[in-house]
């Protein structure tokens, strides 16, 4: 049993040289890849990028703490991940049908004090969740809530003011699903 344990605790010192090499290797192609690819690499603006981001994680992780698979296979998995995405923000730019197939559309989850429960439903969220997300946006009264959004990345995003400022831009809710509601609920907030 004692040996079982040791065997499952204690590491050699050629062991951790061998991370050591591994960790320095795989992270001065972060590095490189990063530079050449752009501020984008590790964004999270759409689903894919968030994907990538966790790939690439998981890459690093088992090139640095395993012998198998080697160095030169965790090189080539970050170069062909780093690739996938410069090549796939190319095409999402270029195609907008691809930008469609690709990635989910924000939710309106809430208007003001009322919750949307049908997208709050759909993004899979609880109310639980949404007063978490209020509170992390420093929200005291729901008053200040203007609109809360489930981002297509996962986020939630919070707009609030604290004044009477109570408009909010057409354009930031374009291709939001329910976004119509948000300008129904300004009208007859308004007396329309």
């Amino acid at each position: 049993m004692m040996q079982v344990l040791s065997d499952w605790t204690i590491t050699g010192w050629a062991q951790v040289a061998l991370i050591a090499l591994s960790a320095s290797a795989m992270y001065l192609t972060v590095i490189l890849l990063t530079r050449v690819a752009g501020v984008r690499s590790f964004s999270k603006m759409s689903g894919f990028d968030f994907a990538v981001t966790v790939a690439i994680g998981s890459v690093l992780a088992s090139v640095i703490t395993s012998k198998d698979p080697p160095i030169a296979s965790g090189i080539a998995a970050l170069v062909s991940l780093f690739a996938l995405q410069i090549g796939m923000a190319i095409l999402r730019a270029r195609f907008p049908g691809l930008q469609i197939l690709a990635d989910n559309k924000p939710r309106l989850i809430m208007i003001g004090s009322e919750i949307q429960h049908d997208q709050l439903k759909k993004a899979k969220m609880t109310e639980s969740d949404l007063w978490g997300k209020l509170r992390e946006a420093n929200v005291f009264q729901f008053s200040q809530v203007l609109a809360v959004f489930a981002e297509t990345t996962g986020d939630v995003c919070v707009l609030h003011s604290k004044d009477d400022q109570r408009d909010i831009e057409p354009e930031l809710l374009k291709n939001v699903i329910g976004g119509e509601r948000f300008a129904t609920h300004a009208r007859r907030s308004a007396g329309e």
